[in-house]
């Protein structure tokens, strides 16, 4: 299942969101989408997790939780949200 997490503090690297998201399971890829000019966070990414279980309870658990300074959103992602 594909995760989109926004709101993302711009100082949050891909190793740190995947650590996050392994704690409630496999995590098969992880990607912060990254401003092309200035290589700079654009402030979310996206978990891809294999089973739908796992990713599940780790949106419940992630949603509205604090990291960095910021208060991120996290919710299945739309096929169009690519």
């Amino acid at each position: 299942m594909k995760i989109l997490i926004r709101n993302l503090d711009r100082l949050t690297t891909e190793d740190e969101l995947k650590g996050l998201f392994q704690e409630f399971g496999t995590v098969q890829s992880c990607n912060l989408v990254m401003d092309r000019e200035s290589g700079a966070s654009k402030g979310f990414g996206f978990i891809e997790m294999p089973k739908s279980g796992e990713a599940k309870v780790a949106i419940k658990n992630m949603n509205n939780k604090t990291i960095g300074s910021n208060k991120i959103r996290v919710k299945k992602a739309d096929d169009d949200n690519k």
